[in-house]
């Protein structure tokens, strides 16, 4: 059979989060009735009581914790049991001015013995320690406090962005996940929110100090009236017992408003975060034997002087001697259970840990481009990169390497600078707030702003206000904000920088993604037939091309079929081209079927099988004829891409591969395509040709 007892127990156990939701709002009825409604003695020394432990809870609280936002309540906290004290201070003042003429328990045991025991009857006494309570609260703790909570949340705020920032680079970096990212951006905005609520809280204590004082004056002017006028007492009798209940009654509540006004200045003064607060005072206060050593002789010194105090300085000494012999014997044994390895002679020695990685891929940023990154100034740059990225593995086909975005001081205030592999790969201004201005071509109106180049594709372009932004798009201008030109810059470097951001890692990861969703085919061919080397060159010659290679299957099984009988990583990206061939054709005309391509005339053909198709004795054309080849297709090609046609040179088999490293460097954007590359669904028409002394 259930006992009352147990069956109460049962129900709290099943409706704790219940109760514990009722918990504040039955508190705030709780001290309103304190306020309104007349209480017995006994019921006041129960609150008065309750009072003196939560002061005390919450003290302790303080001291244990390990960081600010352990106690993210205390505002709240500090709020209610300020109203929790002055609602008592009301009931206790009802209860005095309407009882306080039959004696010194009229107001309950409690005020009794704070009245009696605690300044032994004196009114006189009573009223000299109140006041010191008051000053030590008010002036030393409560003034210091509220300074510093003034201080932590101007700075706290300050500091917001960067650390913002900081995760977010993390981020970017993978140093950490999304998840992770998303408490730490929680973690810093509550640590704000605390820090700003900690500064209007202190007012709370303060308030509470001044609401003391004038409560006692109001009770002793009161009582003593009352007593005086109503109750025909005389002035020494009337003093006796309504001014040392008045005093009582504020020694009551000036007692734990001084330990919550200690507990708010522990919580804002708090540094750290490894150990609570005793802890933290010990290790660095208590375990130093030098420190206690000097203070131990300095005691014993003072002494040995005449007139001292012998006994109390020299027993201090002793104590605080031995607590140093302790420790040093303590850090001593400590020392040879773990003993250093010797160190080297010279110090500052370099070690392993000096040696900082690379960056794959970074961003550095000059500091006024610091608020493109700064959420709270509605910077996008991060989620731009963030897009960049995903827009890359889904073209490309892997997921390059994190963006380590970092601030450099070397850089010009709006300068950024794009690296790979710790190399300069681009540089640029961004001007945050203003708008580029691109000039697409044939567009003569003028623009007010800065000229500049495009930094992505060198096309001319104008720095303009917000205020030519309208105009501009009128006259034709592609305008874009400072972010987009920045993420724009850095995702041409990326596609153009593509073969070289495939590292041995990502190309591992693009193996093991490949493995779930075809298991089968990627374990029988990487690595049983193709090594992770070969496998990663076979793709960076096909990205050095600017060949896509999301089709990974194709390329997987391009590679079982050949991988067998060639080893050349170069001759298996040929045959795997041929496999990839309807997409490359349709990655550069897209849906187009008759295919407007750039020949070679047939005599300088001839000649460049012969000088480059020997792929025993090496290619071996002359300087002059190269350097005539590479100038006129650079020419043809520019000449295809102003008509708005794509600017691709088909060549035989053979001298393909030469042909596309010759024309690489001066026609980046000119594709070169085999006779095998080009699908049976699709027709060719021959544009222009490009000639040479052989005709």
């Amino acid at each position: 059979m259930k006992t009352p007892l147990k069956s109460a127990q049962e129900w709290l156990g099943a409706n704790s989060g219940a109760v514990q939701g009722i918990a504040a709002p039955l508190l705030v009825v709780l001290i309103l009735a304190l306020m309104v409604l007349p209480m017995p003695a006994w019921l006041l020394d129960t609150f008065f009581t309750l009072n003196i432990a939560v002061a005390l809870i919450v003290m302790m609280v303080s001291a244990y914790m390990i960081k600010p936002l352990d106690f993210a309540a205390f505002p709240s906290v500090l709020l209610l049991t300020t109203l929790m004290r002055l609602s008592l201070n009301v009931a206790s003042t009802r209860v005095v001015l309407l009882e306080g003429h039959t004696g010194p328990g009229a107001a309950g045991a409690v005020i009794e013995a704070f009245g009696h025991f605690l300044i032994g009857g004196n009114f006189a006494v009573g009223l000299i320690v109140f006041a010191i309570l008051v000053v030590i609260n008010f002036v030393v703790v409560t003034k210091g406090a509220e300074r510093i909570a003034e201080v932590s949340a101007r700075f706290t705020l300050d500091a917001m962005p960067g650390k913002q920032m900081a995760v977010d680079a993390d981020l970017n970096a993978g140093l950490i996940d999304e998840k992770e990212a998303k408490r730490r951006r929680a973690e810093v905005a509550e640590e704000a929110n605390f820090f700003g609520s900690m500064d209007g809280a202190s007012k709370f204590v303060r308030g509470d100090a001044i609401a003391g004082i004038l409560i006692l004056l109001i009770n002793i002017v009161g009582g003593f009236t009352v007593g005086v006028l109503q109750h025909d007492l005389s002035a020494a009798q009337a003093a006796d017992s309504y001014i040392l209940l008045a005093i009582g009654d504020a020694l009551v509540a000036q007692i734990p408003g001084l330990l919550i006004s200690v507990a708010a200045a522990m919580v804002i003064s708090r540094v750290g975060k490894d150990t609570d607060t005793g802890h933290q005072i010990i290790d660095q206060l208590f375990m130093s034997p030098r420190v206690l050593g000097v203070t131990a002789g300095v005691l014993g010194l003072l002494g040995l002087i005449p007139g001292m105090p012998h006994v109390v300085f020299l027993a201090m000494a002793a104590v605080l001697g031995y607590g140093a012999w302790v420790l040093a014997q303590r850090q001593a044994r400590q020392k040879e259970v773990v003993a250093p390895p010797p160190a080297p002679a010279g110090d500052g020695e370099a070690t392993w840990d000096d040696l900082q990685p690379v960056d794959l891929l970074g961003l550095e940023l000059g500091y006024r481009l610091i608020a493109l990154v700064d959420k709270n100034r509605k910077g996008d740059l991060l989620t731009r990169i963030k897009g960049v990225r995903r827009k890359f593995a889904q073209e490309v086909g892997f997921l390059p390497p994190a963006v380590h975005v970092r601030d450099n001081l070397e850089l010009k205030p709006s300068g950024y600078r794009i690296t790979l592999r710790g190399v300069v790969m681009g540089e640029g201004e961004a001007f945050p707030g203003m708008f580029m201005a691109i000039n697409p071509g044939g567009i003569t109106a003028p623009l007010i702003g800065t000229a500049t180049t495009d930094p992505a594709f060198g096309l001319p372009a104008h720095w303009i206000d917000a205020r030519q932004k309208e105009a501009a798009q009128m006259a034709g201008f592609t305008v874009v904000d400072s972010e987009t030109v920045l993420a724009t810059h850095l995702s041409h470097l990326m596609q153009v920088q593509a073969a070289r951001l495939l590292s041995r890692t990502e190309t591992q990861q693009l193996v093991e993604h490949v493995a779930k969703l075809a298991p089968r085919l990627i374990e029988e061919v990487v690595p049983k037939m193709v090594s992770i080397a070969t496998f990663q060159k076979v793709l960076q010659l096909l990205l050095e091309e600017s060949v896509h290679i999301r089709d990974i299957r194709t390329i997987v099984e391009a590679l079982a079929e050949f991988a067998p009988t060639i080893t050349d990583p170069v001759e298996l990206a040929r045959r795997v081209r041929i496999a990839l061939a309807p997409a490359i054709v349709q990655q550069i005309y897209g849906p187009a079927r008759e295919l407007n391509v750039i020949a070679i005339e047939p005599g300088l053909e001839r000649m460049l099988v012969q000088a480059l198709g020997n792929t025993a004795a090496g290619p071996a054309l002359d300087p002059g004829v190269a350097d005539m080849l590479t100038r006129s297709a650079a020419e043809v090609a520019n000449k295809q891409e102003e008509m708005g046609l794509p600017a691709c040179l088909l060549v035989p088999d053979a001298i393909r591969n030469a042909i596309a490293r010759l024309v690489r460097r001066v026609a980046p954007r000119l594709q070169v395509l085999a006779h095998s590359e080009i699908p049976e669904t699709h027709t060719i028409r021959i544009g222009p040709i490009l000639r040479g002394a052989a005709s």
